[in-house]
């Protein structure tokens, strides 16, 4: 009755048995990269003068502004179901608390004491994403330092990404050489142009121009104010530029309230790093560190105000230019392995109606 008793069982058969899948050279040779990938993020980071931050796991915020976070509670579906008013004032923190999506926010209060900070820990999404790139629990490193403006960021990330993968190649060839065999034949060409080739910079305006007149039938028209897809990402990465793509100075109406605000008023100090066959591993921005102009923003987006106090304080009493990215790890890790699917990164897949295991 043991499962793995033939070579050759799909991808999608292991995922039925991820307790057994482990087994099989292909995981044996995921897992013990993801191992050298977060220990080339330490290394990486400490050696740049970054303190790792143990930012909190329960949260009584929304870094992201998105909303779909799973609720924290020790009250009953019942309590809460005939509760009049706030239900929560009787839960264990006396208020709704949720498992974070980002530990940015205390990232900022971290770097605005220590100068270079990181976090790095798992991160939780409460949308109904059942796509090869989406995962409901994912781990996330988040850089911030304090004096970093939007190139200072840029810069960083850059340099994190090509140290990561010329870390992995140096700790893992032998792995790298049998996912490259088994999965994506030009593996390692790929992982050596992206350390060795430059990344290229273009403003988000630039993209939707170049997607525009793309002589491409994207399934979403390429619009000025519109999130980039997928097909986008992959467009400019795998056929128009054929290299790793950094987008900057998005609209201000898809981004999140902390982002600082160009000149222009319409757009935004923020950056994503998109890559070849997998598009974004990465976002940041440089913070909006002025108040009146993150206060107007909060209030433009009827965030409660009240829940960002303590977030405000670091400009009310005290701030300086600063910036940060998120990188999420599997969606990196999927880059680094060549598998297409983020479920084949991570050891439990939490992903909407699956728990198992």
């Amino acid at each position: 009755s043991y499962p793995l008793q033939k070579k050759g069982h799909s991808l999608d058969f292991l995922r039925t048995i991820p307790h057994l899948r482990l087994r099989t050279n292909t995981f044996g040779a995921i897992f013990r990269i993801r191992h050298h990938l977060s220990q080339a993020i330490h290394t990486y980071l400490s050696a740049q003068g970054f303190y790792w931050l143990h930012t909190p796991i329960v949260s009584g915020s929304d870094a992201e502004g998105a909303g779909a976070m799973f609720t924290v509670t020790t009250l009953s579906l019942e309590d809460l179901k005939n509760s009049k008013g706030n239900p929560y004032e009787n839960d264990f923190f006396g208020q709704q608390a949720h498992l974070t999506v980002s530990g940015q926010l205390q990232a900022e209060a971290g770097a605005l004491a220590l100068s270079r900070v990181y976090t790095f820990g798992p991160t939780f999404r409460a949308e109904n994403s059942n796509t090869t790139r989406h995962l409901a629990e994912f781990w996330m490193v988040e850089p911030e330092a304090a004096f970093f403006d939007l190139e200072d960021n840029i810069r960083l990330a850059i340099g994190f990404i090509q140290f990561c993968i010329r870390y992995v190649l140096e700790k893992s060839p032998q792995d790298i050489q049998f996912l490259e065999k088994m999965y994506d034949k030009n593996l390692t060409d790929k992982l050596n142009k992206a350390i060795n080739e430059n990344f290229i910079q273009i403003t988000y305006t630039e993209a939707i121009n170049l997607l525009s007149k793309a002589n491409q039938n994207f399934e979403f028209k390429p619009e000025w104010g519109m999130d980039l897809q997928s097909e986008h990402e992959r467009f400019l990465t795998e056929k128009y530029f054929c290299a790793p793509v950094v987008v900057t100075h998005y609209p201000k109406d898809i981004k999140a309230f902390y982002m600082r605000l160009n000149d222009d008023g319409e757009t935004v100090r923020a950056m994503d790093i998109l890559m070849p066959g997998i598009g974004e591993v990465l976002g940041g921005s440089q913070r909006e560190e002025r108040l009146d102009y993150l206060e107007k923003r909060i209030n433009e987006l009827q965030i409660h105000k009240s829940a960002l106090d303590w977030y405000l304080d670091l400009r009310r009493f005290g701030s300086v230019p600063h910036s940060g990215f998120g990188l999420g790890l599997e969606r990196f890790l999927a880059y680094l392995t060549g598998m297409t699917n983020v479920r084949d990164v991570t050891l439990s897949p939490r992903t909407p109606n699956n728990i198992n295991f």
